[in-house]
């Protein structure tokens, strides 16, 4: 298929100038000759499947990634070696092996792209649970493809998982358990990285330092050890102005303890407008933290000069940032040392400035590219005013950037961002350990966000039982029979679990269901036993996610009827082909 554009809209801005004439000469005069460009672009051709045929490809892409993912789940597990780019890496993370798998039937892969998007998804919301919702949407396509293959309506069918999933996340969240004790962090962290209790123990004092609104940073070692630093204090990306500031000689760093401090985004343009505050200071035998839009440079040799001489204790560092997200900054270093923000917009000039409306820290550190200030004790209630409505703009923000950044701010005004540096003797297990790691912090999170329920997917064996209720609520009979997908797709992770661990896996299940819902089957142990108190738990969240994302996805294929794609062309020999010559 072919379309002609002649337009010279189409056209490049020279093509329709100086290009698109040509000049002739005909008796003494030029004439011009409309010498018209036409664009072409040519659609491929497209190969089309319908039906029943158009889903069991699809299915068949679905098998080939479950089935490589499914293979990592549980504490008996096993790894999954992936080539990629000439690099070698051997790892048990569900959504980096669904990312890197690329099937060569066009149709498989597109099914195969459909399941990377129950764990992506599942990833970026939860941070872990990626192997369990690709097992549960495969589950629910079987079960669903099959179904439509007897004569029940797709939609119907989608409507009736819908509605039992919604009753079932109302069912999950009110048997969930709040964290309250380290033990909790430690099980959740360690179960996620694989039953790992060195990785538990690391997240849980990280967890301990910087409490639940600080920041946990993964970094590679540049040793072979794995271990876990705190950066207290609010820091920004900016150091000294001059390096004459310097207090520290050693370390090259401007210290600073019990310090005043000025916030404003404005430019000193002149040593008068901060005298007053220079000699309150200098009275009080307390240093000067200046944090300001710019200063010119009279008044920086003029601090200099002061400074060396011995009679000013002084540094001056310049806002990070711009727009409003300089702005915001600013605003939390003034509350979070209890100055008064000097904002020009608000009609505050340095000139009417008084020492009343300087901040103070408790610690400053200064080094050549970064800033930290450890607030004072007084003001830790506004501190903590400004966390809670930090929170509420993050709960209302749509924006990843956004998003990121608030949390950003949350866990510099809570006092501490906690870096684990990971170390390993290989790149292989530096790269697994590292993702294990980052599963571990996600899983953490999201517990303290809205509890923990039993692992091991008990959790999911234990809400099917609930389905026989839900059916109840439903009239339509293909409706119902989306309800038996469910409930049929929700035993899947407790079998496959158990047979990772070399048992079988509907006894496993069969047992499990006659057990209270705290109780079932430790795979690590071989035990039945009560889960919560046994360390072996899920974060809610992972397990809601899991469940929604993967319902979501199968209701997209069964009520697919049809799917295009690009249809493979053989490339063309570099030998024409001859018979009886061409090998």
């Amino acid at each position: 298929m072919s379309i002609y554009f002649s337009s010279p809209w189409f056209l490049p801005q020279e093509a329709s100038s100086s290009k698109q004439f040509a000049k002739q000469e005909v008796g003494g005069l030029w004439k011009n000759i409309d010498m018209k460009k036409k664009f072409i672009v040519s659609a491929g051709p497209k190969r089309i499947s319908f039906g029943r045929e158009c889903r069991e490809t699809l299915l068949a892409g679905i098998d080939k990634l479950a089935d490589a993912v499914s293979v990592t789940i549980g504490p008996k597990g096993r790894n999954v070696v992936l080539a990629e780019s000439g690099t070698l890496k051997v790892i048990n993370d569900g959504v980096t092996i669904a990312r890197a798998v690329e099937l060569s039937d066009a149709i498989e892969n597109t099914g195969a792209m459909l399941l990377q998007e129950v764990a992506t998804k599942t990833n970026n919301l939860a941070g872990d649970g990626t192997t369990t919702a690709i097992i549960l949407a495969r589950e629910m396509i079987k079960s669903g493809i099959l179904a439509v293959a007897l004569g029940a309506n797709p939609v119907a069918l989608k409507k009736g998982m819908d509605m039992t999933v919604t009753e079932l996340i109302t069912v999950l969240k009110k048997k969930s358990c709040p964290v309250k004790r380290r033990a909790d962090i430690k099980a959740i962290a360690s179960i996620s990285a694989g039953n790992d209790d060195f990785i538990g123990n690391l997240i849980a004092e990280a967890i301990d330092k910087i409490g639940p609104d600080g920041v946990i940073s993964i970094e590679f070692s540049s040793s072979s050890e794995t271990y876990m630093m705190v950066e207290e204090g609010l820091k920004i990306d900016k150091g000294y102005m001059s390096p004459q500031f310097i207090t520290n000689q050693d370390k090259s760093t401007v210290e600073f303890e019990n310090a005043k401090v000025l916030v404003t985004d404005q430019k000193i343009a002149s040593v008068k407008d901060i005298v007053p505050l220079l000699e309150k200071t200098t009275q009080l035998s307390v240093p000067l933290l200046i944090i300001a839009e710019d200063i010119s440079m009279q008044v920086l040799e003029t601090l200099v000069v002061n400074k060396i001489r011995g009679m000013l204790n002084v540094a001056v560092v310049k806002c990070p940032g711009f727009g409003e997200g300089k702005k915001a900054l600013l605003q939390d270093i003034a509350l979070m040392t209890g100055a008064d923000f000097l904002s020009g917009e608000l009609g505050l000039t340095l000139e009417g400035a008084t020492s009343d409306q300087l901040g103070i820290a408790r610690k400053v550190t200064i080094s050549s590219n970064s800033t930290t200030i450890v607030a004072d004790p007084s003001t830790k209630a506004e501190i903590q005013a400004r966390i809670l409505q930090i929170k509420k703009d993050l709960a209302e923000s749509d924006s990843t950037y956004l998003s990121g950044k608030l949390s950003e701010r949350i866990a510099k005004l809570s006092g501490g961002v906690a870096v684990i540096k990971v170390g390993a003797h290989t790149e292989m297990e530096l790269e697994d350990l590292k993702l294990r790691i980052e599963d571990a912090k996600n899983a953490t999170f999201a517990a303290m966000d809205e509890g923990i329920v039993p692992g091991g997917g008990a959790t999911y064996v234990h809400l099917s039982e609930q389905i026989s209720i839900i059916k109840k609520l439903l009239q339509d009979p293909d409706e119902q029979i989306g309800a038996d997908i469910v409930k049929m797709a929700l035993v899947a992770p407790a079998k496959l679990i158990a047979s990772n661990a070399g048992v079988d896996g509907t006894v496993v299940v069969e047992k499990i269901r006659m057990c209270d819902w705290e109780v079932g089957y430790n795979a690590m142990t071989g035990r039945y036993e009560d889960l919560l108190h046994a360390g072996v738990v899920d974060p809610c969240r992972v397990s809601r996610c899991a469940l929604q994302n993967a319902a979501s996805v199968a209701g997209v294929i069964l009520t697919t009827q049809a799917i295009l794609v690009d249809k493979t062309r053989k490339p063309r020999p570099s030998v024409p082909f001859v018979p009886g010559i061409t090998p």
